[in-house]
């Protein structure tokens, strides 16, 4: 099946006829309760009909538009909404293909989405970016690709990646279609408050283009420099962490993203700028930014986030609006999607009961049923990727234990020493300085604390960097490596035992990508083949591989909410406060910007921007 979206101009005809009752709809949805977003409202005993995959009529009455080849839906008893769009997320951290998201998401109620592919762009660039927007263009979603704005994150001089992105690749990606529609977040943000040529030459080649500017702003609200990063036309922000950060966003004429991921869980707090301070919410948008898949299969996908919403007082028509119109609005889209309006896409679901248990029985994409009670009605067309992107992990030797010892700056003793502490349900992290044992030169990582590294595994340097950790948990030997590490996606292990984690590390190796589990127990596998990130089985595979991650996991001692979720945040050198890369130990505050600091206090070391 080929899934059409229409420009409107070439609809008009059809679509004026068929409300005139000229030419009989596709589809109508007939007698059920409408939402509003526009106005806000609950409207009874309503009608919609549909004509070439958009909405020609809505109304009491759709009789005069039936024909003999319609196929008409009785909504009796039942809300009809629009499809649900998420307004900021990586596909790639669901460790899912693009078409198999779809069929995750879709019986869930999402219709579409603004996805930003940092992930691939990190290992494969532009290319990887394509590849992603090719395979989105075979599925009924309305997908809207986001250019990757940081490739890498922080700079050469803090990581190494598998590409890099400038002004002249942004450009370019702008020419690929409409549905290319913002440059990615922009986590470089000291980059552009301070003038970065590279960071705001992306901008510009964006705001030329016609784009809109995601942003990813991680210093206080209350930090005189976010004006600054507005001021560069960022207009968007899903790093919303406190009620405070929505208000400043919104009084700056941003829009404010509240973010509930597997393990990042912000709504709870940021949404009190609506239901305690009362600000207008129509510049608050839900999203989740990274669910794994076997979140997707547990709790859901969009439909779980404005459930969530619901629940901490946000009235269910206003939750609803922050999840389609508000989304649509942002991104320059309302004329397509977001609402149930004539002239629109018709992008809609139909739900059971109680509107605020959010329960999507049907999905309708651009005007065909796609999936009924939580199943899909359609197949979609399966896409290959090629054999460079299943053949992305270029290690130069195997690791043993001893590329994982700390050798410390004395023979014996105790070191200050810096160490990442672990916030669960967070993305920042805290730096900490303990006083460690050294033994022999070596120092001595115990009591509650464990070993992290990096291995490049994109150009086939060579580079190791190894630090310490705390608040995973492991209460036995044990390790989990990955490839999926954000945002350079080199190789992240972590262990409290030397010879599993390079046991973990050639595991992930020798399956070109994944996430391994090594424990006494024996080795747990996520294989991510595509690019290191994604899986090539089905979403149903998928979810029983990551369930089974985490409960290895678990059985070791790490009871993180969506642990690999968190751990997988431990390279992200652009976020607070200490993290680990190829490079060494990064550390990001807003007194003194990005650097690379020593593991040993006292030692020296020269980057920084």
């Amino acid at each position: 099946m080929v899934f059409e979206r229409k420009p409107l101009a070439d609809c008009v005809p059809a679509l004026v006829a068929t409300a005139r009752g000229d030419m009989p709809a596709t589809l109508v949805i007939t007698g059920g309760k409408l939402v509003n977003v526009c106005s806000g409202e609950i409207l009874d005993g309503m009608s919609v009909g549909i004509q070439e995959g958009r909405i020609a009529y809505v109304g009491k009455d759709v009789s005069h538009m039936i024909g003999e080849n319609t196929k008409v839906v009785d909504a009796a008893g039942k809300y009809i909404a629009p499809g649900l769009l998420d307004g900021h997320c990586h596909i790639e951290s669901t460790q899912l293909t693009v078409t198999e998201f779809a069929r995750a998401v879709l019986p869930l109620g999402t219709t579409g989405g603004f996805f930003d592919a940092h992930e691939i762009a990190n290992v494969f660039g532009l290319k990887g970016i394509k590849l992603m927007l090719d395979e989105m263009r075979t599925t009924p979603l309305a997908a809207y690709m986001q250019v990757a704005s940081c490739v890498p994150s922080a700079g050469p001089e803090f990581e190494t990646t598998g590409a890099a992105i400038g002004p002249e690749e942004v450009a370019e990606a702008f020419t690929w279609g409409d549905d290319v529609i913002a440059l990615g977040e922009v986590m470089n943000f000291p980059g552009v408050v301070y003038g970065d040529d590279k960071m705001l030459g992306e901008i510009q080649a964006t705001l030329r283009a016609g784009g809109q500017v995601d942003g990813h702003f991680t210093w206080p609200a209350s930090d005189w420099r976010l004006p600054v990063y507005a001021a560069a036309g960022v207009t968007g922000d899903h790093e919303c962490v406190t009620a405070e950060d929505v208000i400043e966003r919104v009084r700056l004429g941003m829009y404010a993203k509240m973010r509930r991921g597997s393990a990042w869980h912000d709504v709870a707090k940021t949404i009190t700028a609506h239901t305690e301070h009362g600000l207008d919410p129509r510049r608050m948008m839900l999203v989740t930014d990274d669910r794994s898949s076997e979140s997707l299969r547990d709790e859901g996908h969009m439909d779980f986030v404005v459930r969530h919403a619901i629940a901490q007082g946000v009235k269910p028509v206003t939750a609803f609006q922050m999840a389609t119109i508000n989304t649509a609005e942002r991104f320059g889209v309302a004329r397509d999607i977001g609402s149930i309006t004539p002239g629109n896409i018709a992008d809609i679901i139909l739900l059971d009961g109680n509107l605020a248990d959010v329960n999507v029985v049907m999905t309708i994409a651009a005007g065909t049923v796609v999936a009924e009670n939580g199943v899909m009605t359609v197949s979609l067309p399966s896409f290959a990727y090629p054999q460079e992107v299943l053949s992305s992990v270029h290690l130069p030797k195997r690791p043993t234990a001893a590329d994982f010892i700390i050798k410390a700056p004395v023979e014996s003793g105790n070191v200050s020493t810096r160490v990442i502490k672990v916030l669960e349900n967070h993305v920042e992290t805290m730096e900490r300085i303990l006083s460690l044992p050294v033994l022999e030169g070596k120092l001595q990582v115990g009591d509650e604390l464990c070993k992290i590294a990096v291995l490049e595994r994109h150009k086939g340097t060579g580079n190791i960097s190894v630090g310490v950790v705390e608040g995973v948990g492991f209460h036995e030997p044990a390790a989990i490596a990955m490839t999926v590490a954000h945002d350079s996606h080199n190789v992240l292990v972590i262990g409290s035992d030397d010879e599993l984690m390079a046991v973990a590390v050639n595991a992930v190796a020798d399956a070109q990508g994944g996430v391994a589990v090594i424990t006494g127990a024996g080795t747990t596998l996520f294989p991510l083949a595509i690019a290191g990130l994604m899986s090539a089985e089905p979403f149903e595979v998928a979810a029983a591989q990551s369930a089974a991650i985490s409960k290895a996991l678990y059985n070791a001692g790490c009871t993180l909410n969506y642990a690999f979720m968190t751990l997988s945040l431990l390279a992200l050198a652009v976020i607070p406060t200490l993290r680990l890369s190829d490079k060494g130990l990064v550390r990001i505050t807003p007194e003194d910007g990005i650097q690379l600091v020593p593991l040993f206090c006292g030692e020296s070391i020269n980057a920084t921007v």
